[in-house]
């Protein structure tokens, strides 16, 4: 129940500067599945500053809805920074000023040495300017994972903001 009202905070928290801005935010989600879409449109009047999202789970949607390359998918794999940098500009083709972008091993399985389960990739880009992506390491079971990355997503829309203003 906490993780949700941190959830719930950090929405409202980055709907109050995007609105302040006048921006739209875009999504890109794979190990979240939409979680972070759920969690901005859940707040009344999000439609002011939630353009809307793609949920791409499997490569074939990263490539044909957000555009990344069959390349980057190859050589880095989906789990990874190449990836979500070009999910947030994929994200940005479609509209919106600020885009969110996350992939990663929620788990149980799936994990490797390199990228291990809780292994999360979050990238963050606004129109014009490139993207951020920090790689996290997340603990627990699935369920935790993905709540730690639409938090840590979140936060990190309220920090690219801030920054921009300072």
């Amino acid at each position: 129940m906490k993780q949700i009202q941190q959830m719930t905070l950090a929405a409202e928290q980055a709907s109050q500067l995007l609105q302040a801005q006048n921006l739209q935010l875009v999504t890109a989600e794979s190990c979240t599945g939409g979680l972070i879409g759920a969690v901005c449109t859940e707040l009344a009047g999000s439609s002011a500053w939630f353009f809307g999202g793609v949920m791409s789970y499997a490569n074939e949607a990263k490539e044909r809805a957000l555009g990344v390359r069959p390349t980057t998918l190859a050589a880095h794999g989906a789990v990874s920074e190449a990836t979500v940098r070009e999910m947030c500009q994929g994200a940005l083709a479609l509209g919106g000023q600020v885009a969110v972008a996350v992939s990663g091993v929620a788990g149980p399985g799936g994990g490797s040495v390199e990228k291990p389960v809780g292994c999360v990739y979050i990238g963050w880009q606004r129109l014009g300017s490139d993207a951020i992506v920090t790689r996290f390491q997340f603990s627990g079971d699935r369920q935790a994972v993905r709540e730690q990355t639409v938090l840590s997503a979140l936060q990190g829309i309220s920090q690219v903001l801030n920054n921009d203003t300072k």
